[in-house]
């Protein structure tokens, strides 16, 4: 019981950082986000909901819920990640109006961007889920 509880307040404190994480670029810092960004977004933003439910309720069988969206979630953010990161790569689905997806708001250290951000807070996310054990498992 207490390392399903330490699965799920982890996978919600990950989430609701991402979340707060991209109102604060968005709203604060007054950035744009791409198209790509935007999808992130749709998969990420019910997470805090639907894992702060289930963190509360003790209910593991969240994980059927939770980890397609974080599996799609992590695709898109590889892919932003690769248009961004990877010469050539840029235009398989190029944005065609408003920010361009391949532009970079940040980029510490030459690798940590926004985009990767997001995937690394959906890999964690997948990980916590995959660690969780409900009761029919």
């Amino acid at each position: 019981m207490k390392n399903k509880l330490l699965f799920l307040y982890g996978a919600w404190i990950v989430s609701l950082t991402a979340t707060l994480g991209s109102l604060y670029f968005s709203e604060i810092r007054k950035f744009i986000p791409c198209e790509l960004c935007w999808y992130q977004r749709i998969m990420m933003y019910p997470l805090v909901l639907i894992l702060g439910i289930a963190t509360f309720q003790g209910d593991a069988r969240v994980k059927k819920y939770v980890l397609p969206m974080a599996v799609i979630g992590a695709g898109i953010s590889l892919m932003h990640y690769m248009e961004q990161k990877i010469p050539g790569f840029n235009g398989i689905k190029p944005c065609v109006t408003g920010v361009p997806c391949s532009g970079q708001y940040i980029n510490w250290f030459g690798f940590i961007t926004i985009p990767f951000l997001a995937l690394i807070a959906f890999i964690l996310i997948i990980i916590f889920m995959c660690f969780l054990k409900g009761k029919d498992e």
